[in-house]
């Protein structure tokens, strides 16, 4: 079965196409068909994640898989949030983005610098889908104050797991996958998938 992945990121894609390979599922990337990010106006993950996975349904004419995640910190009001993946500017790469949180965090204490990664999954039929399927993960740690690790990518380097002491740049990618937000919400969604085959 192929699916559009509504992503630009090959990082998430990686992660994504790997669980779902097992299930018989082919992710594409929206890259394929040409697909132009379309304006993530929405006021949540959930609405951001369909409004991504209806717009590269209809580019693409398959179903598709759309995540919106961010990482939510609680110093911050639960910022970047939303904005996490242009978190210093527009058009930020993830070292400008992990910069400026190490900023916004300076002289914060280790107690003080409590963290999570939410993840949200929607998977639509086609572009007009009435019932979409949605999951959602969630993965508790705190900001470092130096990055540590070369894995993953995103804020992965300054993203401490408490249960590993280590960051989830050092954790290999089937240790990610089992911890992880994306982790949790693509077994979620999984099991949804199945429900519905």
């Amino acid at each position: 079965m192929k699916i559009c992945c509504a992503t630009h990121n090959a990082g998430k894609i990686r992660e994504l196409s790997g669980a779902l390979a097992e299930h018989g599922i082919t992710l594409i990337a929206q890259d394929a068909f040409g697909v132009a990010p379309p304006v993530e106006d929405g006021l949540t993950f959930v609405e951001n994640a369909l409004i991504k996975a209806r717009h590269a349904a209809a580019a693409s004419g398959l179903p598709t898989l759309a995540d919106d995640s961010g990482l939510e910190v609680d110093a911050l009001g639960g910022g970047p949030g939303l904005h996490s993946a242009r978190f210093a500017h527009a058009d930020a790469d993830d070292r400008q983005n992990r910069a400026a949180l190490l900023a916004a965090l300076a002289g914060v204490p280790e107690s003080g610098r409590s963290a999570r990664f939410y993840c949200v999954l929607v998977y639509v039929r086609h572009a007009h889908d009435p019932r979409p399927l949605i999951a959602d993960g969630l993965w508790e740690g705190r900001i470092l104050t130096a990055e540590r690790g070369t894995g993953g990518f995103g804020y992965d380097p300054l993203f401490y797991v408490p249960t590993h002491d280590c960051s989830a740049a050092e954790l290999d990618a089937t240790e990610k996958q089992a911890l992880s937000h994306r982790g949790q919400a693509l077994r979620a969604m999984s099991r949804l998938l199945g429900a519905h085959a």
